[in-house]
């Protein structure tokens, strides 16, 4: 479960950038899936919560088709911090992105 600090600008990141559904949305706690694979989100009691989730938190999300995935979500680096495709000695094609809670979401494929 992750903490956000605003529901619809999180829910809409998820969506528009990574692809996911919204299964479950209220102001408070929401549900996204992609392929099976879901989130959680609740929304932060405080801005002293968002302080230690900022930086803090890594989630990574195991994919089959990154390189699809790759080109729609290249497009929005203008507007989010993105680390390129590359690949990992441990066998793994991966990705990185900020979500707009200042959780790195890491997106990898096996090779």
């Amino acid at each position: 479960m992750l903490a956000v600090a605003d529901m619809d600008t999180t829910l809409d990141f998820y969506m528009k950038v990574l692809g996911f559904e919204v299964t479950l949305r209220s102001p408070d706690y929401s549900i996204v899936n992609r392929d099976g694979a879901t989130i959680h989100f609740m929304r932060a009691a405080n801005e002293a919560v968002m302080k230690a989730v900022r930086g803090h938190t890594e989630i990574y999300i195991e994919v089959a088709d990154i390189a699809s995935l790759w080109e729609h979500v290249s497009r929005f680096r203008k507007d989010y911090r993105i680390r390129d495709l590359f690949d990992r000695e441990y066998g793994m094609r991966e990705f990185h992105i900020g979500d707009p809670n200042g959780c790195l979401v890491f997106v990898g494929q096996k090779i």
